[in-house]
Order: structure tokens, then C-alpha cells, then sequence
């Protein structure tokens, strides 16, 4: 297993470009998220609807605070589930740009349980965390294969972290009156509302 040196991926985010990075379910492209220029090479790569939002990663629950709106119950969530394989939907702060969320007032943010991805949002900051693939197509487990699906000069580092196949994180809308489990994904929707109900 070869683990790119992360100075290289921090240089290239700062230059806006893009690299693929390692998550606690599978690999992702990332951006910086506060370089608008550098997101809409994201879905230009992926082939994306610029409608359809980016979910975000971030370091810890402090940088899930800096961009989005935080009550007691996403609290209660985030202490049980994160780091690991929850997203929250979110009201997004005014830092984060319009073009990341689809023009929605919300974003989907999250705390990826992976060393790898830890430490590159530690030291750089909010990256966007959607799936490494086209997009409609199915992400491959390993970055070889993930490299076949784009050109070149789309991608300029990929942080190879061996083969990454865990199931897909758990989505809860938390702008509700109440929260709603929009995907159920490793973590269940019993679990979700157990840890708001009980803690």
C-alpha cells in the first residue's frame, strides 16, 4: 500500500486543483471548498449536475461549526457518530459558497473516520468529499481503477490508501422540525434516533 506524501496533495489544493483522497467508505475527489473556481472543476471531472450539491469533510466538530448551524440534537449525533460514517445535513453558513451546495440554503457535511483523510483535513482545512467516479458510475475500490475513469491532467494526486469498499455513510436531514434519515447506510436509523432519544 502507497500512501502519497500529503505536502504534495496540500500544495495542489492550494492551487485549486483537485486530488482524490481516502474516506472511511470509500475514496473521494477533493477541493477546496472555499475556492469556487476549484468546485466547479469538480463537477466538470465527475460530469455532475451543477444542481446537485457536495457534501463537505471536515476535521473535527469545530469545522462542522464553522460552516454550518449547530443545535443540540446534531451535537448529540456528532458526539456519537463522528468521526465515522454519518453525513449531517445542515443549515450552511454564509462561508460556504452556493455553488458547493446546488444554491440550497444547506450542506451535507462530515467527519470521514480515516486517518488519512483526518490529518489532510487537519492541515488543510474543508474539502469536498463526494464519490471518485463519474458520475452514474459505480466507484471503484482501488485508485488504479479509479485513475481509468479520468484524464490526466483532471487529477493531480491521488493518496493511495489500498483497497476502500465500506458501505455508504448514513445521511440525516437535521433542517427538519425533526430529524429524517434521508440514506440508511452502515449506521441504522434505530441507531440514530436511539443516540437523539437517550442521550
Amino acid at each position: 500500500m502507497q500512501i502519497v506524501d500529503l505536502s504534495k496533495a496540500i500544495k495542489v489544493l492550494h492551487e485549486g486543483g483537485i486530488i482524490v483522497y481516502p474516506t472511511d467508505t470509500l475514496y473521494a475527489l477533493g477541493a477546496d471548498v472555499f475556492n469556487e473556481d476549484a468546485v466547479k472543476k469538480i463537477y466538470e471531472t465527475k460530469k455532475r449536475p451543477m444542481v446537485d450539491p457536495l457534501p463537505v469533510a471536515v476535521s473535527d466538530l469545530a469545522g462542522i461549526e464553522k460552516i454550518a448551524f449547530v443545535d443540540e440534537q446534531t451535537m448529540q449525533l456528532a458526539e456519537c457518530f463522528l468521526p465515522g460514517p454519518l453525513t449531517l445535513v445542515l443549515r450552511k453558513k454564509k462561508s460556504i459558497a452556493g455553488v458547493v451546495t446546488g444554491g440550497l440554503d444547506k450542506v451535507a457535511v462530515r467527519v470521514p473516520g480515516n486517518e488519512v483523510a483526518l490529518e489532510l483535513l487537519s492541515e488543510f482545512g474543508p474539502l469536498t468529499v463526494t464519490s471518485a467516479n463519474i458520475h452514474g458510475k459505480k466507484t471503484p475500490y482501488l485508485i488504479k481503477d479509479i485513475k481509468m475513469q479520468f484524464n490526466v491532467d483532471e487529477v493531480a494526486v491521488y493518496l493511495d490508501h489500498g483497497r476502500l469498499d465500506g458501505l455508504p455513510s448514513t445521511i440525516v436531514d437535521m433542517t427538519m422540525d425533526k430529524p429524517s434519515v434521508l440514506r440508511e447506510g452502515i449506521i441504522t436509523k434505530r441507531e440514530i434516533f436511539d443516540a437523539i432519544r437517550y442521550k
